[in-house]
């Protein structure tokens, strides 16, 4: 008998590119079949929280909230180095200037608004919008500055607005560790053997992705918000890398001193799980 389990990704270059082969039946689960859904992060965030998907790419600050109930695979996330939100404005200022003023963020349970909190007091007059909308609200004048992510990293200078900090940078100046971004989570009740299954299939599929790199050429396209195919590779390139292969043990300790630094500020519950299945 075959199950169907649901997973969440974004439609963001770097997961069609790695989930590509899985959801068209290149990589093949034993009596399992994938049934995929495209959202935005915060939107994955918000049906993890409440139990809709089986698998799912979440932000690590989501899986703050979700230790309970989910497990961390070891593939098929987003972490690394240089790759970290940024807070942008529509003229140079310091992050000083920002404390107390509204800053537009890309959701509540994304790691750029941990991050964000994690810098420093006085940023928590946030106002949530699609990743996508950021950019169009400081132009609106609904916020003195915003935090962005996915492709917009690529096109903000040469829209017009300015660098104020690059909270990525900042995280690895300050524990020498690689940015935690997002993950993959699978439901702990499907049980270790079918989790390892995944798991490993979610590799396989990346490593179909590599080595047929054109195979998902018009997946990708038909889902980047970016079209231009410059900054579509710049986008792949930059946030899939070996730790989206396998976390590894660098990997696994900036996740944990991600969520350690956020329990001690009270901005996630404590949990005592181990991230992963055993």
């Amino acid at each position: 008998m075959t199950s169907t389990l649901t997973l969440g990704y974004s439609p963001c270059p770097n997961d069609t590119f790695i989930f590509h082969a899985l959801v068209h039946g290149l990589v093949p689960i034993a009596g399992v079949t994938v049934r995929e859904r495209l959202e935005d992060v915060e939107t994955l965030n918000r049906l993890a929280l409440d139990g809709v998907l089986d698998l799912t790419k979440i932000s690590y600050h989501a899986l703050g909230h979700l230790r309970d109930r989910y497990a961390l695979l070891r593939s098929g996330g987003a972490l690394g180095r240089g790759c970290g939100p940024l807070v942008i404005a529509t003229q140079p200022m310091t992050m000083p200037a920002l404390r107390g003023k509204r800053i537009a963020i890309p959701g509540e349970l994304t790691t750029a608004n941990l991050l964000l909190q994690l810098y420093g007091e006085g940023y928590g007059n946030v106002l949530p919008v699609p990743f996508d909308r950021i950019m169009p609200t400081l132009r609106a004048g609904e916020a003195a500055a915003g935090v962005i992510i996915h492709e917009s990293r690529f096109t903000y200078q040469t829209a017009g607005f300015f660098a104020v900090q690059d909270l990525g940078a900042w995280w690895e100046a300050e524990t020498g560790l690689p940015i935690p971004l997002g993950g993959i989570l699978a439901r702990r009740d499907l049980g270790t053997e079918t989790i390892r299954a995944v798991d490993a299939a979610i590799r396989a599929s990346l490593e179909h992705a590599r080595a047929h790199p054109d195979a998902a050429r018009a997946y990708i396209r038909a889902h980047a918000q970016e079209l231009d195919d410059a900054v579509t590779a710049a986008h792949i390139n930059l946030y899939v890398n070996d730790f989206s292969r396998d976390l590894g043990a660098e990997g696994v300790r900036a996740v944990e001193t991600l969520l350690a630094r956020a329990e001690a500020r009270g901005l996630i519950p404590y949990c005592d799980l181990p991230l992963m299945m055993s």
